[in-house]
């Protein structure tokens, strides 16, 4: 199942396509798509494998709380829709930075070009890294070998095909995944104690405090609250659909702009409930085990080199008290689950989570390190072991499907933006189509292998989803603050903007580094920034006149 799936659809991206003669096709695509397409490309660009490994893990040890994390997304669609997809068709363009040569001048397109290339050349390594680790953990295979063969189904039909490939094989991988995501659903609840109903799980899960969906406290440096999703949320998703070429190469590729915007509010309107379909399935792999004794450790790799290199006696003891702690909640969960049984149930998780908690920090001060969090591990965990056999095929395909769909779209994109940005105005701008697509082709096949090698020796941190929100946080900003400067400011300048960005920048690195404020609000901090700062320059009348005069 598994490589039928992705050999079929690297069949399918290359056997499909016509024959490409100049850069613009290869890059772009003939601009026929459909909104249905262009809407399954958006979500499927999005939904990397990090999406349905991480994401499980995050809603088992944190609950849905998660979810507030993209709840400015439909607000972010509808902005997209009425203020930048409108531009972006009346000045065909082939990028989301093209523009800024002409409202400002070349450096602000390079600087803007630049600053995408370095964050999605980063986090696509990321996206790559994350089926690798888990799947080279759990089955034993080698991660380069692993890397390098997801990474070359993708770099084939992408090299192949350009643009139609990637937004066409695009449909038949969402449709795996969606298909996989609710298979999925459907076998974690048969696997549940017969008496455990959909009202039960709502009712155990808040008990558990996994419920609680919406947190309206106002803390800056909470990730995960009401406010930091709808308005940290929104200039997150904004710039992410709004300025980063991955996504905007997606809806550029739309037959009108209608088509486009309709696939951009299908997207905005399906996410959020995906996610939280997403998160659902963690949350029943969390009351799953609290009817089945769950491991200690769901990375296997840890597991075993616990038992092989460190003390037995400590593991073992750790292996009673749990079970000790299990037996004793599952008998509280027989029967009706009065208010006085439900806190003693709440004590014994809390008990079991802190147990685990304590057995992870000891093998890591023992030297068994990790390359990802163990709550990565859990979805895969449960697949491996409790799914019937015949459908673990097409789960794995899920993943790698979600890992080729984000990585695709990204090489296309970084192609794009350094051949359209950097090459053909910077470096060869007399030549003709036929050098430009030689050049298109080179470039995608530079950076598939650049991405696959990063991947190979980088490590990730943290949560891998939270990685590369985090990643992207640090730029996001300040590219939506020149963006945004140069539609609203009409007196701002290059050089304010230049300057706007560059203390932006300096501002956020800032947060990251020396404050606990929560990530999502430096696409805040720094698209204010470069707005302010642009704007409080160009009123400064001995730095005006100067940039009037060039």
């Amino acid at each position: 199942m598994l490589i039928g799936s992705l050999v079929a659809i690297t069949l399918y991206g290359v056997m499909n396509l016509r024959k490409k003669t100049d850069s613009r096709t290869y890059l772009m695509g003939e601009k026929e798509l459909p909104w249905w397409v262009i809407g399954f490309s958006v979500m499927s660009t999005q939904a990397s494998a990090i999406t349905f490994l991480s994401t499980p893990g995050q809603a088992f040890s944190d609950g849905m709380r998660f979810l507030q994390f993209y709840l400015g997304i439909p607000l972010a669609m509808i902005f997209i829709c009425v203020v930048l997809l409108p531009r972006f068709s009346r000045w065909n363009v082939q990028t989301a930075y093209e523009f800024l040569e002409q409202r400002f001048d070349l450096r602000v397109r390079t600087l803007t070009a630049s600053l995408f290339l370095l964050l999605r050349g980063l986090s696509s390594s990321i996206t790559l890294i994350a089926p690798g680790i888990i799947l080279s953990t759990l089955f034993g295979w080698p991660m380069t070998l692993t890397i390098l063969g997801l990474g070359g189904f993708v770099l084939i039909y992408t090299l192949i095909g350009g643009s139609e490939a990637v937004s066409k094989t695009q449909v038949q991988q969402m449709s795996i995944m969606l298909l996989g995501l609710l298979l999925a659903n459907v076998l974690i609840f048969r696997s549940l104690p017969n008496d455990v109903g959909i009202g039960e799980i709502f009712t155990i899960a808040g008990n558990e405090g996994k419920m609680k969906v919406l947190d309206t406290k106002w803390n800056i440096n909470e990730r995960y609250n009401i406010w930091s999703g709808i308005i940290a949320g929104f200039f997150l998703f904004l710039a992410y659909f709004g300025t980063d070429q991955s996504q905007v190469q997606r809806y550029l590729s739309g037959k009108s702009l209608r088509e486009s915007q309709l696939g951009l509010l299908f997207n905005g309107l399906l996410k959020v409930p995906m996610q939280f379909f997403v998160l659902f399935t963690g949350l029943m792999v969390y009351i799953f085990f609290m009817y089945e004794k769950p491991p200690i450790f769901f990375n296997p790799n840890v597991e075993n080199q616990v038992y092989e290199q460190s003390d037995k006696q400590y593991i073992e003891q750790v292996r009673q008290k749990q079970g000790q702690l299990h037996d004793s909640r599952l008998a509280l969960l027989s029967g009706t689950l009065s208010k006085e049984k439900a806190a003693m149930v709440r004590m014994k998780s809390d008990s079991l989570t802190e147990l685990r908690k304590s057995a992870i920090k000891w093998s890591a001060d023992h030297g068994i390190a990790t390359r990802s969090k163990d709550e990565d591990y859990v979805f895969m965990h449960f697949v491996l072991h409790y799914f019937p056999h015949g459908v673990i095929g097409l789960l794995l395909a899920m993943i790698f499907c979600a890992a080729m769909s984000s990585m695709a779209s990204e090489i296309n994109a970084l192609a794009t933006a350094s051949l359209v940005d950097i090459y053909r105005r910077s470096v060869a701008p007399d030549r003709n189509e036929m050098h430009y697509l030689r050049v298109a082709r080179w470039l995608t096949l530079g950076w598939g292998l650049l991405i696959i090698a990063m991947a190979i020796v980088a490590t990730p941190f943290d949560n891998l989803i939270q990685a590369v929100n985090i990643l992207g946080s640090l730029f996001y900003g300040s590219i939506l603050g020149i963006v945004l400067t140069a539609i609203f400011l009409k007196s701002v300048q290059a050089n304010h903007v230049l300057v706007a960005a560059m203390i932006s920048e300096a501002l956020v690195l800032y947060c990251f580094k020396f404050t606990e404020i929560s990530f999502l609000w430096y696409n805040v901090f720094g698209c204010l920034c470069v707005l302010s700062v642009s704007w409080i320059l160009s009123k400064l009348w001995f730095i005006a006149p100067k940039i009037q005069a060039q």
